[in-house]
């Protein structure tokens, strides 16, 4: 990827599973940083879901002001921002997407770019083996859940994200690995739903990989993204195709 003063040939970044918090400043600091560096070079920024460690509520902006910040500056430098939720960032709302310069985009969303069909998502819908997580899902991504949620309290909604979390960081400790990887029968109905695009993009799962799938007979590219734990990192598209590019430590 060129760096900062270099011409660039268009292209595009996705990211994913940041899972920014005030726990891991190192991540924030590698972000801002990216966005300043690498970002700032692309015509869109794909974030599909998990950039946050939690949301607890639009009215908690002011605690995200300076992640916030950064983002509207990259969009007022002309790089578009698409943000998709995430299982820990579901609560994200218009007021974040605006302050942000970001357009919120559904879960799946089918784009069209540099001659390729690239279906994206976060991921989190296709673990449909773990049955438990996708009833979780289910509920708390029903309307009315979230707000009677959302009617109470920040500090009360923060103490219940945290409890919820440490609920499951325990409950994925007795599962197997399996079952929190996506289901190819699920990603495959998914492909043939919307017609069997040329790659698919997600993360979620915390495995970067690059799949090469045959789902009828039509060959399709699965691309995961990873997370930023031990190092950040975004796919790039242009012309010639999707490749993987890590991060330089900040």
């Amino acid at each position: 990827m060129e760096s900062a003063g270099q011409k660039t040939t268009p292209h595009s970044l996705f990211i994913s599973d940041l899972h920014l918090c005030d726990s891991r400043p190192g991540i924030t600091t590698q972000f801002l940083q990216f966005l300043q560096q690498q970002a700032i070079h692309a015509e869109a920024l794909f974030i599909l879901g998990d950039f946050f460690e939690y949301w607890a509520g639009d009215d908690d902006l002011a605690h995200h002001h300076t992640i916030i910040h950064a983002m509207r500056q990259l969009a007022g430098h002309g790089t578009r921002i698409y943000f998709m939720h995430g299982n820990r960032d579901f609560l994200i709302g218009d007021a974040f997407v605006q302050a942000a310069g970001a357009t919120l985009l559904h879960d799946p969303t089918l784009i069209e770019l540099y001659g390729q069909r690239i279906l994206l998502s976060h991921g989190d819908a296709l673990c449909t083996d773990d049955v438990a997580y996708q009833e979780f899902r289910l509920q708390v991504r029903s309307p009315a859940w979230q707000q009677a949620f959302l009617q109470q309290p920040l500090a009360s909604r923060k103490a219940q994200i945290e409890a919820l979390r440490q609920r499951s960081e325990q409950e994925k400790s007795g599962k197997q690995e399996d079952i929190m990887d996506v289901n190819a029968q699920a990603v495959a109905a998914l492909l043939r739903e919307f017609d069997y695009p040329d790659v698919l993009i997600h993360g979620h799962t915390h495995r970067p990989a690059l799949h090469e799938l045959n789902v009828d007979n039509h060959r399709i590219k699965r691309w995961v993204l990873g997370d930023w734990y031990e190092q950040g990192s975004c796919l790039v598209a242009d012309q010639h195709g999707l490749r993987n590019h890590l991060l330089t430590a900040p």
